[in-house]
């Protein structure tokens, strides 16, 4: 007797063009001086829904271990997904064209105007703002620590031994990442084993 058909891949939101996804790119990068990756998460998970929340979580790890920024590594990722080189460059593009121009804009009105007190008091407030959305955006993402195949309880010695090395002990990036990297991934592939 044959096997049942798995049921339909349910249809899967994407960018309709290059265009959209220059846009979309563009929107994200304009909202997201100071700590992108609540911004990122919010437009591509619960606006657009051109990914799950677990997968963006391992996208993002991904873009976190490549070299470079990592919504530029995750933008040139999904854009090449979706259209191929095309698409990693209309995605990079978007990140980049607009921001860039405002960025050379603020920095001439920062030269003439930054011994102003309202402007050092604005630049205060936006970097309260910025770590406010990247402790709610780390609480959001730990909802997928349910499907994370270590315990919590490991995952947790782990994020608070990097915390420890690179926070107190000063202790470069270049040695905790790969360290403490490999462990998790020795420690997932192990559970994961048949």
């Amino acid at each position: 007797m044959p096997s049942p058909l798995p049921p339909p891949v349910p249809h899967r939101p994407r960018p309709a063009s290059l265009a959209d996804l220059f846009l979309a790119f563009t929107v994200l990068a304009l909202q997201g001086f100071g700590g992108v990756l609540a911004v990122v998460q919010r437009e591509l998970v619960e606006r657009k829904r051109w990914l799950t929340q677990e997968e963006f979580v391992e996208d993002w790890a991904v873009a976190q271990i490549m070299p470079g920024p990592n919504v530029v590594n995750l933008s040139i990722m999904l854009g090449a997904r979706w259209f191929g080189p095309a698409g990693a460059l209309a995605a990079l593009a978007g990140l980049l064209v607009l921001p860039l121009a405002l960025v050379l804009l603020l920095a001439a009105f920062h030269a003439r105007y930054a011994g102003h007190p309202a402007v050092a008091g604005a630049l205060r407030g936006m970097a309260a703002v910025s770590a406010g959305l990247i402790a709610a955006t780390a609480l959001r993402l730990s909802s997928a620590l349910a499907k994370n195949p270590l315990p919590l309880s490991w995952s947790a010695a782990i994020a608070a031994a990097a915390f420890v090395l690179l926070a107190w002990l000063r202790v470069p990036l270049v040695w905790v990442l790969p360290s403490l990297g490999g462990l998790g991934c020795t420690l997932a592939w192990r559970r994961l084993r048949p």
